[in-house]
């Protein structure tokens, strides 16, 4: 499983384009950013970076990284909770006024791509569940690469991020190649009925902070 982000590993990636971006929670700047070599475009959506830090404001920009998931963020499928983690994000940014998220092209599944996750919802629905699944297609549990995100928060300059996930593998890979997570915030949403046992796995079988199932 993808952990930790040495320095040496860090990718050389570009800005390919930006624009504002007026969304129901506010207005984003969008930005496109490219890794050396690959043709994945990720995607930033920031808020408030251009304006001085306010007073009083936390430490640490707000941040979350979010993981490529067509069937949630797109289609608003119900067997996780990707979707509805991905517009908590952007209201959080959006109330704080200031903070950005980063999302993650090439993470579909937990890195497997969208066909091979299809094949593992089949097995899913026979007995097994989202780890085993993986891992009976040959799959890693977890190939997720968090080192384009370090190279987006090093070229903007942020050296110490507020981070809102529930996964520990997050924490150490940003800490690892050196962004300081002064707080991880949890990035809860209600669980149902179709991802239930879904939720139960990460928090039982990949150590995610989960507190809210039931």
């Amino acid at each position: 499983m993808t952990q930790t982000v040495p320095a040496s590993l860090i990718p050389s990636i570009r800005c390919a384009g930006q624009a504002p971006l007026p969304t129901v929670h506010g207005e984003f700047l969008a930005q496109v950013y490219l890794r050396e070599g690959d043709a994945l475009e990720h995607v930033v959506l920031s808020l408030g970076l251009d304006q001085p830090t306010a007073v009083g404001t936390p430490a640490g920009v707000l941040l979350r990284m979010h993981s490529e998931c067509a069937t949630g963020d797109l289609f608003g499928s119900l067997r996780c909770d990707c979707g509805p983690q991905l517009t908590l994000a952007l209201e959080r940014i959006a109330r704080e006024g200031r903070g950005l998220l980063i999302y993650l092209r090439g993470h579909e599944g937990r890195g497997i791509g969208l066909a091979q996750k299809l094949a593992a919802y089949q097995l899913q629905d026979r007995g097994l569940d989202t780890v085993d699944a993986n891992r009976a297609l040959g799959h890693p549990v977890d190939s997720r690469d968090y080192g384009v995100a370090v190279a987006i928060l090093k070229q903007l300059g942020f050296s110490s991020v507020r981070l809102m996930s529930n996964n520990p593998r997050k924490v150490a890979a940003l800490e690892s190649a050196g962004i300081e997570v002064l707080e991880r915030s949890a990035h809860e949403v209600p669980a149902q009925s179709h991802n239930r046992r879904y939720l139960q796995t990460k928090h039982q079988r990949l150590g995610h902070f989960l507190t809210a199932i039931p």
